[in-house]
């Protein structure tokens, strides 16, 4: 059984429920009954965001093993969700769950939400034992060291649906990253550190493949763009975005508003071409460009792409999986950089934008398309969208390569209105106060040896990262309202001394 349209269109979740024969024919008619109900409404419109598709009751180890096996070897299949509505005797888990590859959330519910004192018998007891059964299927998971979810509460509360729904997005988010191409267009930029990482461990850990290309593979795309397709574009421009009259249609600049055109037709060919949902530039290596591009990666964000500057791969494709976590959910998602403090007087906030490539997912009104010099790069100036954020809380989100592990950092941030017009500058930005405090942020940040390049997201929560951050085996450092530095530093020890042993074993 499948349920509505979702976000996620080729994506599925496979709902097992467990018991055993021993129950007789009546009995598994009821469970498999029942179990058809919690799955759909599980899966009911504005529900879990990724289809729910019910499977027949398990009660032996051989179909067990079987339907794990195919969860495994399905490309639509992301995630299983499991319940054991009566007792399901847990050896019959151990190959099936071995052979498991996907997200596992363990729902621990039942059938019924209350109770009906008068009338309970041995026969209700028999048939509504998930408190017995999930604790026998828990202890299976817990001794064969399984990562998983827990949910605990009935299916038709709302605080259960909101979590189930959080790890569903995470388990889309995993099956992006597992599938992501990324095109680097040139290398990372010269001396820089962060930027660099382990191609290879990346893909181990998260599946995405990165490769480069020279930049003049692209320009040669660039430059076969005809003019009919760039004057459309440029139009379309026109009508989307506040374009200044300079660039506009007989303006004396509308010459770079055609070639941005050409950028984003040239780049969305390339990568449609080659399969790469996320890519990377780098201004100390242009080749043909005649501009740095601007516009053209701000609207391939806004389509749901990853990407990185300076040769950022690894914020390229956190981004694209963080873009696929957030999909149809409010708030937007962008490649972003804290670039300088307001210390004072007030309370003190981060503002942050790059040269040029923040997406206007984020933006809180209608963009300003322009057109300014840019100091680095040494090319034509280059056309750009400029906007403020709009305010609300987001998350700022850095992944680190540390040598012996990957370490994602989150911090909890309110995004505000700027206390000022910013007439003078040129670009698209945000302000954040970040939680606890800038000072106590900003040092718990340093601390973990996090990006200075990151993902702004007002659209992924807390919980879908830490989602992610389990099912892919990554370290996940929260930095919030909760949060004291030296418990932190301690953290980071201990969790050093985890990851080192864990690689030992």
């Amino acid at each position: 059984m499948e349920t509505n349209a979702t976000p996620y269109p080729n994506h599925e979740i496979w709902f097992l429920t467990g018991s055993q024969g021993l129950y007789g024919d009546d009995i598994l008619q009821q469970v498999a009954h029942q179990s058809r109900s919690i799955s759909e409404i599980l899966g009911g419109p504005g529900k879990i965001p990724v289809r729910i598709v019910w499977k027949p009751v398990l009660t032996d180890a051989e179909s067990i093993r079987r339907l794990c096996q195919e969860a495994s070897a399905s490309d639509a299949c992301v995630g299983v969700i499991v319940w054991m509505h009566t007792f399901s005797p847990a050896k019959m888990w151990i190959a099936g769950l071995s052979a498991l590859d996907r997200p596992l959330l363990h729902l621990h519910t039942q059938y019924n939400l209350s109770l009906p004192w008068p009338s309970i018998d041995m026969d209700f007891m028999n048939l509504n034992q998930a408190a017995h059964g999930d604790r026998e299927f828990a202890h299976i998971e817990s001794r064969l060291g399984i990562e998983r979810k827990i949910v605990a509460g009935h299916a038709t509360d709302p605080r259960v649906v909101r979590r189930i729904a959080a790890w569903a997005r995470a388990a889309a988010g995993r099956q992006a990253s597992r599938t992501l191409r990324l095109a680097r267009f040139g290398d990372n930029m010269r001396d820089v550190a962060v930027t660099e990482g382990d191609k290879v461990e990346a893909q181990i850990r998260f599946g995405f493949s990165v490769n480069t290309y020279a930049v003049n593979d692209l320009v040669a795309v660039v430059d076969q763009v005809e003019d009919k397709a760039a004057t459309e574009l440029a139009a379309e421009y026109v009508e989307s975005y506040d374009v200044v009259p300079a660039l506009r249609p007989g303006g004396i600049r509308h010459d770079s508003l055609l070639y941005a055109a050409r950028q984003e037709l040239g780049l969305r060919a390339f990568l449609t071409e080659g399969g790469f949902t996320a890519f990377t530039t780098n201004f100390e290596d242009l080749g043909g460009l005649r501009q740095l591009p601007g516009l053209a990666v701000q609207r391939l964000m806004a389509d749901g792409y990853g990407f990185g500057g300076e040769g950022d791969w690894k914020t390229s494709a956190l981004l694209r999986v963080m873009k696929v976590m957030g999909l149809e959910q409010p708030g937007g998602t962008t490649f972003m950089e804290d670039y300088t403090y307001h210390l004072g007087p007030g309370t003190p906030r981060v503002r942050g934008a790059h040269m040029l490539e923040v997406c206007p997912s984020i933006a809180a009104a209608r963009p300003r398309c322009e057109i300014h010099p840019l100091s680095i790069g040494g090319r034509e100036d280059p056309v750009r969208l400029v906007f403020d954020a709009a305010p609300g809380p987001a998350l700022v989100v850095g992944l680190a390569d540390l040598g012996d592990r990957f370490r994602l950092t989150a911090n909890a941030v309110d995004v505000i209105t700027p206390s000022e017009p910013l007439r003078r500058l040129p670009v698209a930005r945000a302000v954040w106060k970040p939680r606890p405090s800038l000072a106590e942020s900003a040092e718990s940040w340093l601390l973990s040896g996090a990006p200075h390049h990151t993902v702004l997201s007002s659209a992924v929560d807390r919980e879908s990262l830490t989602d992610f951050a389990a099912m892919t085996g990554v370290e996940l450092l929260t930095i919030d309202e909760k949060t004291d530095v030296e418990q932190l530093a301690r953290e980071i020890r201990w969790n050093a001394a985890y990851h080192r042993l864990a690689q030992a074993l």
